[in-house]
């Protein structure tokens, strides 16, 4: 893991086939280029929407699977199958309902909305991605909720029961500040995973993540440079600026949330 580490540091100093230093002038390349800070925005747009969706839904039903007396195991199993899906298996099919006559549009229509070519706008297109993302991600946010909940212990509901605690309050007092911790730790790994993010866009988007660079991410920059346009200093150099924008929203995140590093 070493290895690669500093040879893409120095390849991030260098610059074409002879790989001529040229210091930190792929740094100040990436971070002046309209492009990357594009490919930045659309990166944040997703992810964030994506933590928004996924992470209380999932929340949300990982407590009514936890309120089941039988079934558990079966809603446990149907919820993470997606999570266990090739992405680019699962990008196929959701290119499929989002096809101008694909299920998405056949449904808005039964139900007497209008359809649109939702691949074909940039704002729809970039919630494409989000769905994929948040269908593909839901069932890792369930089961690590579902763990959670099962470790609380059992005397504090008895004992809010005995106090007259309703249902609702013993969940807004006893299970959501239980939760904090889980909620936390997926948070950060919501973040890394969401910033890191590359198949689901180039899937339903391309090398360019159309249209227009709607669906362009960092990794996508990175990809785009190195292995599109062979400029392997200025892909390495974007790649760092990702690791420590990672490194940066991780510590913030943790210092957010109180835990440890």
């Amino acid at each position: 893991m070493l290895y690669p580490m500093i040879e893409s540091f120095r390849l991030s100093m260098t610059r074409g086939s002879s790989e001529r230093f040229v210091g930190f002038d792929n740094y100040s390349r990436v971070l002046t280029s309209e492009t990357f800070y594009h490919a930045v925005y659309n990166t944040l747009y997703i992810t964030v929407f994506q933590l928004l969706i996924a992470l209380p839904v999932g929340f949300i039903i990982a407590c009514l699977i936890n309120s089941l007396s039988k079934g558990k195991n079966f809603f446990k199993v149907m919820f993470y199958l997606p999570n266990v899906t090739s992405m680019v298996a699962a990008a196929t099919v959701f290119l499929a309902v989002l096809h101008p006559e694909g299920l998405l549009n056949f449904a808005l229509s039964k139900l007497g909305f209008s359809t649109t070519i939702w691949l074909a706008h940039p704002i729809t297109a970039k919630w494409g991605v989000i769905l994929l993302s948040v269908w593909n991600w839901l069932g890792f946010v369930i089961i690590i909720n579902l763990a959670n909940l099962q470790s609380i212990s059992t005397d504090y509901y008895e004992a809010a029961s005995v106090d007259g605690a309703t249902r609702f309050q013993q969940w807004r007092y006893i299970t959501i500040p239980n939760m904090t911790g889980s909620l936390g730790v997926l948070f950060i790994v919501g973040w890394i995973g969401g910033l890191q993010r590359f198949s689901d866009a180039y899937m339903l988007g391309g090398l360019q993540g159309s249209p227009a660079r709607s669906l362009h991410t960092i990794v996508g920059f990175v990809f785009e440079r190195g292995f599109g346009g062979h400029e392997y200093g200025l892909a390495s150099a974007a790649s760092y600026v990702l690791f420590v924008f990672i490194l940066f929203i991780t510590f913030l995140n943790t210092k957010l949330s109180k835990m440890k590093i």
